[in-house]
């Protein structure tokens, strides 16, 4: 079989993750694909796993991805001619804490949105399903009747039987060497194939199967599964051969348009090849399969994470898995270059998991373990795949896929050749794209640290606004260390230290009494589970629930300082990007649906959209001179958004670094910068100007994200500790507060301000999200027939044929502004919202309004929903009644964003 010189696309890695993208890459429709493997099919990490898939995840996203593969699995052997082994047994998740109550009904309350069949039990339900189980203390479970499991490597062997269908090339035996980029683009590959003597293919081929014959079953009761009792670390066969064995090595070259890198735990070396990071560890992970006593073929899945184990039926026994608290890494530097590998057994470190799994299933402990599964698992920073188009363009990545590969493959197989081939995938997925991480995730060191700190929390409860503390601080503003003076809590963010609140600004809370008229410390204290203890509850107290765990009555502090004085806030993590060059106006009049052809000094709000009419990115655009326009966005965003600039043919400069940003807001905020600069402050909304603020060089943009008058302030990085001791000095005599991103949310709750990644997505067209006003009419820009296609016009003509200011006509759903009837009952995102009794949305983001003093959701709800409507919403199992209101809640008019105070 002669071997190519030419490929639309390769595909690194024959585990479930690149058969899957290879499959859906030639189901729609693309050719000339080949898939590359250094050893035989699975033989990474595939081979080992579990096998589990359960539906029910903690993002929109991951759930949709794994609710597809579960309805792709069962198909496959209809689609390729080839079992894939699905067990649809269905899957419980049980809950033995009151956290876990509350988190498994919040849960539930998501799947109700996304469509997805499941059920809340007693645990006396639970047992009865399951009589294996001790449900003692079992308070309520899930049941999910499409979860299931299968074998990894009848998945694998089915995903090829289909691809093959279609024309893909599989190449085992070959190993990648090099990866040749051209002017910032992947042009192709060097490899190297194993040969065997008399033959000049590449592999040994099974022509009734399609694939290696080297290929056996991976399950834990599968005929390929070793133990690793049976191997160790350095034994295993396929490709890696030595001296005198007869087998040669051929060296060769192949072009491509597209190389996609799913090569496992091994992703990050392959990467390297092209200078490219992909922050994958290696991270050792155990499971045991017990002798046989008569578990049922069709026992339910089980997961116990507050016990942190996970158990299924295999041969007649029990698989037990479980997460420790003290993981280990594995050879991070050169992983997976023996196939099949499993380390020796490590009992004292699993004898937690399995006292645990004996007290849930007592006949456990009358049972013997058979065979102990000890192998390497590809974990990422925060626990999340690595998806997505790397900086080199043309070069993918599809790894990180943290112990639940095979239930989201089907999924991540669909999301990639999507995005690949069309630009955008169905499913919103920056969280899971490689993009997400900066220059500060080039640390090997970091990714370990948040790695090990990932999984040893797998199962635990994240509780929202909760943050993790491993390998921080790393980056810091210059204003640090006056923050920590004065009690800031800090959150972390794309590496970034930032302040959520000051507690110095705390008060008593009987100084706002709550709706039931009872005190309470204000303060935050320290919790359960690392979060912090609920105090009593109220409209301007403490929230109930999981809202008032990590909380401070310094936020409403703030909140009311800004209103009612001024308030400083430090949004130097903020990425700024430049743009500059003669062709700088015309790319960005393309890629964002705002005009900016407006004078230097302007500054305009836009969107950047996809072919669809998404938001791609939603931004401030200053026109600094006439050639040179700086890009604000948000922290985590600004790998994100130059990817996509520069995708558009744009030249863009990250000078996040360069400057510090500090906002100055509230209707004293003209009195206090007009203490400290000479220069002319009346200078217009939506305009900027290069000032002095005291002895500091500032721009100066008129613009807010809390609806109150004032000025966002750029400084050199080397100025910025002295701008914030002198806009703190003279301040404070005006009331002004030092103020954190807690209190930003809820004041643009109150002023209806958007936010990209919850209330705006790639999903969701600026027509639906309520920014119709940022849309240019008089201009065409990318996304703009995705637009006009999906309104009708006013006057019933073509949209074709009309600007985007005349179409009239509604979107099928708009994103609404909600208040609960109950004020101590707060949203935090992805509560269900029935209309009319019926599901029709979740919600995108929520919060308490402190001036307003309501709780505020937003959700998107369909045509002929209308301000004065009402709805419910789902508050931890309880359904809350709200208001559709007109929004926004905070000075309609804008009068005090436009004009000056006094």
């Amino acid at each position: 079989m002669k071997l190519p010189n030419s490929a639309r696309a390769v595909v690194i890695g024959g585990g479930v993750a690149g058969c899957s993208v290879a499959y859906h890459l030639a189901r729609l429709g693309w050719t000339e694909i080949v898939l590359v493997e250094r050893h035989e099919l699975t033989e990474g990490t595939t081979w080992h796993s579990a096998g589990f898939v359960g539906q029910l995840r903690s993002t929109v996203t991951q759930t949709k991805m794994i609710m597809y593969s579960a309805g792709l699995y069962p198909e496959l052997a209809e689609l390729t001619g080839m079992d894939p082994g699905w067990r649809g047994v269905g899957g419980l998740r049980l809950a033995t804490t009151p956290e876990r109550v509350e988190e498994s009904l919040r849960l539930a309350g998501a799947g109700e949105t996304y469509g997805l069949d499941l059920s809340v039990l007693s645990g006396a339900e639970a047992g009865e399903m399951l009589p294996l189980l001790d449900v003692r203390d079992v308070r309520a479970a899930l049941w999910l009747p499409g979860d299931g499991w299968l074998d990894p490597a009848l998945l694998a062997r089915a995903l090829v039987a289909g691809a093959e269908k279609l024309g893909v090339r599989i190449l085992t035996g070959t190993r990648v060497t090099g990866i040749e980029v051209v002017g910032g683009e992947v042009s192709g590959l060097r490899l190297a194939s194993c040969v065997k003597p008399g033959t000049d293919t590449d592999m040994d081929m099974d022509m009734d199967t399609g694939v290696g014959s080297g290929v056996g079953s991976g399950s834990a009761g599968g005929s390929g599964a070793r133990s690793g009792a049976e191997v160790g670390p350095g034994s295993g066969s396929g490709a890696e051969v030595g001296p005198g064995s007869g087998v040669g090595w051929e060296e060769w070259s192949l072009r491509a348009e597209v190389v996609v890198i799913a090569a496992g735990a091994a992703s990050g070396r392959v990467g390297r090849l092209a200078g490219v990071d992909i922050p994958i560890v290696p991270i050792k992970h155990q499971y045991v399969v017990t002798e046989p006593f008569g578990v049922p073929a069709s026992t339910p899945t089980v997961r116990d994470p507050d016990n942190i184990v996970y158990f299924r039926e295999e041969g007649g026994g029990i698989l037990v898995g479980g997460y420790i608290r003290t993981p280990e890494i594995w050879d991070v530097e050169r992983p997976l270059e023996e196939p099949r590998t499993l380390f020796a057994p490590d009992m004292p470190k699993f004898q937690e998991s399995w006292e645990s799994a004996t007290r849930r299933v007592p006949a456990l402990g009358r049972t013997s373990i058979v065979k102990v599964v000890h192998g390497p698992e590809a974990f990422t920073p925060d626990g999340e795949f690595l998806l997505g188009e790397t900086p080199v363009r043309g070069l993918w990545t599809a790894a990180g896929f943290c112990v639940h590969g095979l239930a989201a493959a089907g999924g991540v197989g669909k999301v990639m050749a999507e995005w690949i081939v069309d630009g955008t995938p169905e499913y919103d997925v920056f969280g899971m794209d490689l993009r997400r991480f900066g220059t500060h995730a080039r640390s090997a060191r970091w990714a370990r640290a948040k790695a090990l700190d990932s999984y040893s929390k797998y199962y635990d409860i994240v509780y929202p606004g909760e943050e993790r503390t491993a390998a921080r601080p790393l980056r810091r503003s210059p204003a640090w260390v006056r923050h920590a003076e004065l009690g800031a809590v800090f959150g972390e963010k794309a590496g970034w230290e930032r302040v959520n609140w000051f507690e110095s600004n705390a008060v008593p809370v009987d100084a706002v009494p709550s709706a039931e008229g009872q005190a309470d410390t204000g303060r935050s204290e320290p919790g359960p589970a690392g979060g912090h203890a609920p105090g009593r509850t109220g409209g301007r107290g403490r929230p109930e629930g999981w809202a008032g765990r990590i909380w401070s009555s310094a936020i409403r502090a703030e909140c009311l300082a800004t209103r009612d004085a001024a308030g400083l806030f430090d949004q130097t993590s903020f990425s700024k990007l430049e743009v500059s060059g003669d062709r700088a106006l015309e790319g960005l009049q393309w890629v964002c649906a705002g005009q900016l052809d407006r004078p230097p000094g302007s500054v305009v709000y836009t969107q950047l959209l996809n072919d669809r009419g998404g938001v791609e990115a939603d931004l401030t655009v200053t026109r600094l001179a006439e050639d040179r326009f700086r890009l604000v966005t948000g922290t985590a965003f600004g790998v994100h958004d130059a990817a996509w600039l520069r995708r558009h043919g744009l030249d863009v400069r990250d000078v996040t670094s360069a400057h510090a940003c500090y906002c100055l807001w509230g209707p004293r905020a003209p009195a206090v910068l007009g203490s400290l600069s000479d220069d002319d402050l009346t200078f217009g909304y939506m305009k900027a100007r290069e000032i002095t603020v005291g002895n500091v060089p500032v721009l100066a943009q008129r613009v807010t994200f809390v609806g109150e008058f004032g000025w966002e302030l750029y400084c050199p990085s080397e100025y910025g500790l002295t701008l914030w001791e002198t806009l703190m000095a003279a301040g404070t005599p005006y009331g002004m507060r030092p103020a954190g991103y807690r209190a930003i949310d809820s004041m643009r709750l109150e002023k209806g301000y958007r936010v990209w990644g919850l209330d705006v997505t790639p999903e969701t067209t600026p027509f639906e999200a309520g920014l119709d006003f940022a849309v240019a009419g008089d201009k065409d820009f990318l996304g703009r027939a995705a637009l006009e296609a999906s309104r009708r016009p006013r006057s019933g003509a073509p949209a074709s044929d009309v600007s985007a200011d005349d179409l009239g006509g509604a979107p099928a759903r708009r994103l609404f502004c909600l208040v609960l009837d109950d004020p101590r009952q707060v949203c935090l995102g992805g509560e269900p919202v029935r209309v009319d009794g019926r599901p029709a949305s979740r919600v995108t983001s929520g919060g308490y309004g402190h001036r307003v003093e309501r709780s505020i959701a937003y959700a998107y709800l369909p045509e002929g929903v209308a301000p004065g409507d009402r709805v419910e919403v789902g508050v931890t199992g309880a359904w809350i009644g709200a208001a559709v209101a007109a929004e926004p809640l905070y000075d309609p008019s804008s009068e005090r964003v436009r004009r000056l105070p006094g």
